[in-house]
């Protein structure tokens, strides 16, 4: 494992451990979450821990030029019960990320310093949300850094059944129309499996992004 200084590097993303960490420390300055995610990297650590970069071994996620939006989603949209905006609230989405209950989960990751670097991700052009409403109330959502061709997809929220789904499926609608290679969900989660992302190897993960 490698101990982060201020300088802004980071060691090759193939040099993680077995479990996917890749260095301690550093910072949580923009010049190095763009760095880190365009090298295939990402911070994830808790409020009591250092920082910590992961780049694992098997990454989920999903291209969107074939992604089929499930059946059961494209009931839900017929219904027309949601309105879905594009980076038009970004702050109340990450801070329903951070509050929201997580079954399961003893506090949460995104820590209130970790907010702070995202909002101003945001304010730079790289950190993007999708708002999804229900009687003009804010019911759901996600977000992630945009690299271009690549969307790092980082958190999303539901406070009602299926509003993350429909976040899900309306950001890969987004990358499709918008010719994007990949959207990268990181780790594998059940939810994540369900909705249609996949794992697939470190190895191709980053020769899609270095294209």
């Amino acid at each position: 494992m490698y101990f982060l200084t201020k300088e802004l590097y980071f060691p090759p993303a193939e040099e993680a451990s077995f479990d996917g960490i890749l260095a301690i420390g550093g910072d949580l300055s923009p010049e190095r979450l763009i760095l880190a995610y365009k090298s295939g990297i990402f911070p994830w650590f808790d409020d009591n821990e250092p920082i910590l970069w992961w780049s694992p071994p098997r990454r989920m996620v999903v291209f969107p030029k074939v992604y089929k939006t499930p059946k059961s989603i494209r009931n839900i949209i017929n219904r027309n019960i949601f309105n879905v905006t594009f980076n038009t609230n970004f702050k109340e989405v990450i801070m329903n990320c951070q509050q929201i209950n997580r079954p399961g989960q003893n506090g949460t990751w995104l820590t209130d310093d970790m907010v702070n670097a995202y909002l101003k991700l945001h304010e730079m052009g790289f950190a993007k949300s999708i708002e999804v409403w229900q009687d003009n109330e804010l019911v759901g959502g996600l977000y992630g850094v945009d690299l271009g061709k690549v969307f790092c997809g980082e958190s999303m929220f539901s406070k009602v059944s299926n509003a993350s789904k429909i976040a899900f499926v309306t950001l890969i609608k987004h990358l499709k129309e918008n010719n994007y290679l990949l959207l990268d969900c990181q780790v594998h989660n059940d939810h994540l499996e369900k909705l249609g992302a996949f794992e697939i190897e470190r190895d191709v993960f980053l020769k899609i992004l270095r294209v």
